[in-house]
C-alpha cells in the first residue's frame, strides 16, 4: 500500500460528514478533487470503503475501522508537527472551541493577536447553535465554548467576556416615532424567530414568557444572517443581538424600535467543563483572556455602547 497522509486526511472528513460536497467545502478543495483523493485510496483496499444507495454516501463497516486508524495516524503525525514546534521554543497544539452562531461576531477578536503570538497553535472551531454547542462541550470534544445562555444542566466554570444585547428590530421601510413603545406593539409586528435550540430564540421566549406578551409568530429560520435578510427584506420583525447588525444598522438597511423593557441584556462567556485538565495551549488562552480582554472589549467594540 503506498497511500499519502492527504488521502488519509480526504477520507476521514469524506466520513466525518458522508458527503463529498461537504467534505470539499471544509477542506477548501474542489468536489473533482476531493473524488479523485477519494478513489485512489479505495484503489489500495480490495473491501469497499464506501457505498452509494439512492444517491446517498454510505460509509461501510470496513470503512469505518479504516476511518479509526486514519484518525490516529493523523493525530500522531500532527503530535510530531507539535512537538518538533515546542522544542523550537514555540508554544503549540490545537485549541478546540465551539461558538454560537452569533458568537462569529465575537470570537476573532479575542483570538486574532494570540493566534499571531503562537503561530505554532492550529484553531479548530466548530460554529453551531446552543444545543450543539453545549453537547460538544458535555462530550469533553472541545477547550472552551462561547455562549449568551448558560447551561442549567452541566457543572462549568467560566470567564465573563463581554455583554450581548437584544433590540427589536425592522426594516427603513416604515417609520415608527421616536419614543419607547409598549410591549403591545408585539401584537400588531410579525416576529420571525430563529430554530428551537438556538440562545436568541431561548432568550425570545423566555422575554415573552416573563412578559406575558402576544406576538404573531410569522416564521422561523435557521441562522442569524437568514433572520437578518428576512427583515431587511420587510418579512417581518425579530429581536435581534446587536453584536450581528452594526453594519445594517449604520447603513440604513435595519433600525431599532424601541420598546419598554428592552434590549435585553446578556452577557457572552467562555465556558469549559469543571476539573478539566487543560492542555498548554488551552491554559495559555485562558490566561491571555484574563489579561486582556477589557483592552479586547475597548479597542474592538468601543460602538456598542452607543446603543
Amino acid at each position: 500500500m503506498n497511500y499519502t497522509l492527504h488521502q488519509l486526511q480526504v477520507f476521514l472528513k469524506v466520513t466525518q460528514t458522508q458527503s463529498i460536497t461537504k467534505a470539499s467545502e471544509e477542506l477548501h478543495l474542489t468536489q473533482p478533487a476531493v473524488s479523485i483523493q477519494l478513489r485512489n485510496f479505495q484503489d489500495q483496499f480490495d473491501i469497499p470503503l464506501t457505498e452509494v444507495v439512492g444517491r446517498k454516501l454510505f460509509i461501510t463497516d470496513f470503512g469505518k475501522e479504516i476511518a479509526i486508524a486514519a484518525e490516529r495516524i493523523l493525530d500522531e503525525v500532527n503530535a510530531i508537527n507539535f512537538k518538533t514546534l515546542a522544542y523550537k521554543g514555540q508554544l503549540s497544539g490545537r485549541l478546540k472551541l465551539s461558538v454560537v452562531s452569533t458568537g462569529k461576531y465575537v470570537i476573532p477578536y479575542f483570538l486574532t493577536d494570540f493566534l499571531k503570538q503562537h503561530e505554532g497553535i492550529e484553531l479548530i472551531l466548530d460554529v453551531t447553535n446552543k444545543a450543539k454547542v453545549l453537547e460538544s462541550l458535555e462530550n469533553n470534544e472541545v477547550d472552551f465554548s462561547l455562549v449568551s445562555v448558560l447551561p442549567d444542566n452541566l457543572q462549568i466554570e467560566k470567564i465573563a467576556l463581554m455583554q450581548n444585547k437584544l433590540f427589536l428590530v425592522g426594516n427603513t421601510q416604515e417609520s415608527f416615532i421616536n419614543k419607547n413603545y409598549e410591549k403591545d406593539i408585539f401584537e400588531t409586528l410579525p416576529l420571525i424567530y430563529r430554530e428551537k435550540g438556538s440562545g436568541t430564540r431561548h432568550t425570545m421566549e423566555k422575554y415573552v414568557e416573563e412578559n406575558k406578551v402576544s406576538v404573531r409568530k410569522k416564521m422561523e429560520l435557521t441562522s442569524n444572517e437568514a433572520v437578518k435578510q428576512a427583515v431587511i427584506a420587510g418579512l417581518g420583525y425579530s429581536i435581534m443581538p446587536l453584536i450581528g447588525i452594526k453594519n445594517e444598522l449604520l447603513n440604513g438597511d435595519l433600525q431599532i424600535i424601541p420598546v419598554n423593557g428592552l434590549p435585553i441584556i446578556t452577557t457572552w462567556h467562555l465556558i469549559w467543563l469543571k476539573g478539566k485538565n487543560f492542555s498548554p495551549v488551552a491554559k495559555a488562552f485562558l490566561n491571555y483572556l484574563q489579561e486582556e480582554k477589557t483592552k479586547i472589549i475597548h479597542d474592538k467594540f468601543n460602538w456598542f455602547e452607543k446603543f
